[in-house]
């Protein structure tokens, strides 16, 4: 839940995350929605969601192996941290899940299957760092 108390829900069959107001039934798709894949307005089984105070989405696309970042009215998002495929680099993740991005923008990322957590700081595309 945001600040404005917008419910945000990972629609794992649907590739999908939408967001509802309190009460609301349908609510308002937010980022995915156009089938499961991998370009950059698709998500492939979307696990955790972090929302910041400017109601940008994060989400971690568990089978794409990457953490996507969608702007408030985006309709697609941009790679925050791997989408190298899957693997151990420290420019990739494997199923990742837990995310919390901080007061910074850096971005924290539970890489599951690799038994590690990556730190990605704002601006830094090419790699994480193991914490």
């Amino acid at each position: 839940m945001d600040e404005q108390r917008y419910l945000y829900v990972s629609g794992t069959e649907k590739h999908e995350v939408r967001r509802y107001q309190l009460g609301e039934k349908n609510g308002t798709l937010v980022a995915g929605g156009n089938g499961k894949g991998n370009d950059t307005n698709q998500l492939n089984e979307p696990a955790y969601l972090f929302v910041d105070r400017q109601q940008t989405l994060y989400v971690s696309d568990h089978y794409n192996h990457r953490v996507m970042k969608w702007n408030k009215g985006a309709t697609e998002g941009i790679v925050a941290a791997g989408g190298q495929g899957e693997g151990s680099a420290l420019i990739q993740l494997k199923n990742p899940n837990g995310i919390f991005v901080d007061m910074f923008g850096t971005l924290y990322v539970a890489d599951t299957y690799n038994h590690r957590v990556m730190r990605w700081t704002q601006g830094d595309k090419k790699q994480g760092t193991v914490i």
